[in-house]
C-alpha cells in the first residue's frame, strides 16, 4: 500500500509541477532569451533551467509565490550558464545586429528597431546580476518582488536600478 501512495504522491507532484511550468513558462523563455545569444545556447538554457526546477521542486515552499520562486531558479541557472559559455565563447557575434539589419524599415519602427537593438546590446554587456535586475525590472516586477528573488535588499534594488536607469540613458544617448 505504501508504494502505491509513494506512486500517487509521485503523480500529483509531477501533474503539479507540469501545470505550475506551463502556466509560467514565458518566465523561462525570458530568462533564456536575455542570457543566450544563439538558438542552441537558448534551446540548451531553457533545457537547464526545467531540468533544475523540476530538482528542486520538492523543496518549494506552496505558501510562497511560484512565479519568484521559478525567477530565482532560472536566474541563477542562467548566471551559471553565462559564465561557463563566457569562457567558452570569447569571440561570438551578437545575433540581433543581422537581424535588424534585415528588416530594412524606415521612418519611426527603424528608429524604435534601432533604440530595441542598442538596449539589447547594453544589456548583453552586464554582468549577470545586474541583467538580473533589468530584467525583472522591465517585466515590471516591484522592488519588492526583485529584491526576494534575487536575495537582496529593497534599497540595494533601488539603488542599483537607478544606476542602470543612468547608465542607459548615458550609453543611449552616445549612441
Amino acid at each position: 500500500m505504501g508504494q502505491q501512495t509513494n506512486a500517487m504522491d509521485s503523480a500529483d507532484r509531477s501533474r503539479q509541477f507540469h501545470e505550475l511550468l506551463e502556466r509560467h513558462r514565458k518566465i523561462v523563455f525570458k530568462v533564456a532569451n536575455s542570457y543566450s545569444r544563439h538558438p542552441e545556447d537558448r534551446a540548451d538554457l531553457t533545457q537547464e533551467i526545467a531540468t533544475q526546477l523540476w530538482r528542486a521542486f520538492p523543496g518549494y515552499d506552496g505558501e510562497r509565490s511560484f512565479s519568484t520562486w521559478m525567477y530565482r531558479i532560472a536566474l541563477n541557472v542562467a548566471i551559471s550558464f553565462l559564465r561557463n559559455s563566457q569562457q567558452r565563447n570569447l569571440h561570438s557575434v551578437p545575433l540581433d545586429d543581422e537581424h535588424y539589419n534585415a528588416i530594412g524599415d524606415t521612418g519611426v519602427h527603424a528608429e524604435a528597431d534601432e533604440r530595441v537593438r542598442l538596449l539589447h546590446r547594453f544589456i548583453a554587456q552586464l554582468d549577470g546580476l545586474n541583467r538580473a535586475l533589468l530584467l525583472l525590472y522591465l517585466d515590471e516586477k516591484s522592488y519588492h518582488e526583485i529584491a526576494d528573488i534575487l536575495g537582496i535588499s529593497e534599497t540595494n534594488v533601488a539603488t542599483k536600478i537607478s544606476r542602470l536607469k543612468q547608465r542607459i540613458r548615458t550609453d543611449m544617448g552616445n549612441a
